[in-house]
């Protein structure tokens, strides 16, 4: 139960951490974070927790994480479901923590998006379900390459958190004005939930293309990391 208890707060955190700068602090009059904080704050939110839990669950914080690290050999398949369970219901509790503080400010309306994820009209700059589907398939594929070279046996040890907040980061910065950036069906899932209407009739696009793009990260990093052996004598 520790485990599961640790993916919920991560999760959350995440969320909270990552949707709170958009919804409350990317505009803010004046001084507002922009595009570049809200990336750095998600990149920020794994890289705090991988040191916080890491130890204790793994730090997935993500359900395409968990996905393609059982694909990768990493994670048993017996730990997925609770794992995803408490991912999701800690990224609804961040949405649901959010809106209470949104909704706190006159003139706050979830109908403007609240941090949720999207394509076509609902898509940052206009982008396309093809844009979208491919951005986000790519970001998670990349994410997993980053995640299951920085934490293999063979990596430096200890700067698995950076390279992985830092990869985050770079996702953010990548992708937000096509999908808002998702590669993680629990951050997608626990905004969505509380704008309804487009946002769940597009969540769908969020589960699959980041699972799918795992799924093919666990699968490249196991054709380039495998490591050769012993050469025949001649």
């Amino acid at each position: 139960m520790n485990r599961y208890g640790a993916e919920f707060l991560g999760t959350f955190w995440l969320v909270l951490g990552g949707c709170g700068s958009a919804v409350l602090a990317a505009a803010f009059p004046q001084v507002g974070i922009g595009l570049h904080g809200v990336s750095l704050a998600f990149g920020l939110t794994v890289l705090t927790m991988a040191y916080a839990i890491g130890h204790i669950s793994g730090c997935h914080l993500n359900p395409a994480v968990s996905i393609g690290l059982w694909a990768g050999g990493r994670f048993p398949a017996k730990d997925l479901a609770p794992y995803i369970v408490a991912q999701v219901l800690g990224g609804i509790a961040a949405g649901g923590v959010l809106y209470v503080i949104a909704s706190g400010a006159a003139g706050f309306e979830v109908a403007k998006g609240f941090a949720s994820n999207g394509y076509g009209a609902h898509s940052p700059g206009g982008y396309s379900l093809l844009s979208a589907l491919l951005t986000e398939v790519v970001m998670t594929l990349f994410f997993l390459l980053v995640i299951l070279g920085a934490t293999d046996k063979r990596a430096p040890a200890g700067f698995a958190p950076i390279a992985i907040g830092l990869a985050l980061t770079l996702i953010h910065l990548i992708s937000i004005p096509v999908t808002n950036t998702s590669v993680n069906p629990a951050r997608s899932t626990g905004v969505a939930l509380f704008v309804g209407g487009w946002a769940i009739g597009q969540l769908w696009l969020f589960w699959i293309a980041p699972i799918g793009g795992a799924l093919l990260g666990a699968a490249v990093y196991r054709l380039i990391a495998e490591e050769p052996g012993p050469s025949r004598p001649s």
